[in-house]
């Protein structure tokens, strides 16, 4: 079976927005990391030393091969990356192996059943 891992990198706000539409699209976990900093191409605004920038999550997924584009392309939507600035950004990289994925295993064995 081969895996991807999905880093989606939000706005606090968006993290269970995003956890929804994964979770809709066939993801079966999530791991939260929150509180985050981060800068995009023009940095965000402070006030005397504070940042006025909304906190960010790390989202991630690791999910199966033939879920994983439609995983990233609804959280895209649902977070609104693409028309709303600032909401977050969210990729796919490979993955080579993985353990520890018992109790998830059955349900993307029963889901891709009818793809294999």
């Amino acid at each position: 079976m081969r895996l991807k891992l999905i880093v989606a990198l939000v706005s606090d706000r968006k993290t269970d927005v995003v956890v929804r539409a994964a979770r809709d699209a066939g993801a079966t976990g999530a791991t939260i990391v929150t509180s985050v900093r981060g800068e995009g191409l023009t940095p965000g605004k402070t006030f005397l030393g504070l940042e006025l920038e909304s906190i960010r999550d790390i989202v991630m997924f690791l999910v199966v091969e033939q879920r994983a584009r439609e995983i990233l392309e609804r959280i895209g939507d649902a977070a609104n990356f693409d028309s709303e600035r600032g909401t977050g950004i969210a990729f796919q990289i490979d993955v080579e192996d993985a353990v520890g994925m018992i109790t998830q295993l059955p349900t993307i064995y029963e889901e891709l059943t009818p793809e294999i």
